[in-house]
């Protein structure tokens, strides 16, 4: 059974004028994303920061999250890193605060083969006992994972249940989707590919866009589930813009820029080596904020 089915927000991580974790802030984040659809909150990804959280940050956003959810959707915990057992010790202890499931990004500078990734995963996997969703995005890891190792992987163990496809490549999640015959669940990792990737059966995304268009972005896949292919064509060419201008620059530079035009106090803040955004990025941002009606 998949962990969850639809639109799930990887959630930035709100931090205070003194760079500390913004803790009232992120649940104020979380309770927004909830009261707008969303299905699923993904805490401490990419768009989370985590490769700057400090190793009690880390774990104490994923403990946060999961008491703060309280059950009302599932929280999916990034636990992935580039040392096998780092990995593993997030991902023991999301397991003990009590998240639904995991990220798990390829191991990143250190660039594993297929062999070394199936290793990887095995004795994560083998380490807990909840769901588990590879991740795979090349750009930011310098490490594929072809079809044949998810497909690998999904069939050997039983709790890596998905993968978040941010290659980029959709020839790649075709042929993923023909070798896996439904073994393994597929999510959107780009937000301007949730339709391409649907209609290949994937069952939802972890997006970007979701921080600052939940409603749209759940609706999107649910229109698309629910056989309206219409209604998710439309959302999906209505956002392109949009999606380009939160990855003009990189991610999470501009959907923090977002959220801030749109009413989150101090939300753009980030740590180094991230940097605030570019003016003129800043001004094509809130111009396509704007034409979404987005902006107060």
């Amino acid at each position: 059974m998949a962990i969850f089915k639809g639109a799930g927000v990887a959630i930035v991580t709100p931090f205070t004028e003194d760079d500390q974790v913004n803790y009232e802030q992120l649940g104020q984040m979380i309770d927004y994303q909830i009261e707008n659809g969303t299905d699923a909150i993904i805490i401490c990804g990419t768009t989370g920061e985590s490769s700057t959280l400090t190793h009690e940050e880390h774990d104490e956003c994923i403990s946060f999250a999961v008491r703060h959810t309280a059950g009302r959707v599932p929280v999916i915990a990034g636990t992935g890193s580039n040392s096998t057992a780092e990995a593993i010790r997030l991902s023991t202890h999301a397991e003990k605060a009590g998240a639904d499931g995991l990220l798990l990004v390829t191991p990143y500078y250190n660039k594993a083969t297929q062999s070394g990734l199936i290793a990887h995963y095995t004795a994560i996997a083998r380490s807990v006992n909840i769901p588990i969703i590879l991740y795979n995005v090349p750009s930011r890891t310098g490490c594929n994972i072809l079809p044949e190792t998810a497909v690998q992987l999904a069939k050997s163990e039983p709790n890596i249940v998905g993968i978040k496809e941010a290659s980029g490549n959709i020839s790649q999640v075709a042929k993923l989707a023909h070798l896996a015959e439904g073994c393994i669940d597929i999510y959107s990792g780009n937000d301007d590919q949730i339709l391409p990737i649907l209609s290949l059966g994937g069952i939802g995304v972890i997006s970007v866009l979701s921080n600052v268009a939940p409603g749209m972005t759940h609706d999107l896949v649910a229109s698309y589930l629910a056989g309206d292919v219409e209604t998710s064509r439309k959302l999906q060419l209505d956002c392109m813009d949009l999606c380009g201008a939160l990855f003009c620059e990189v991610n999470p530079i501009p959907v923090k820029a977002a959220l801030e035009m749109v009413g989150w106090k101090n939300a753009s803040a980030l740590r180094l080596p991230l940097s605030p955004m570019a003016p003129a990025n800043a001004d094509k941002l809130r111009d396509e904020l704007a034409k979404m009606g987005l902006l107060s």
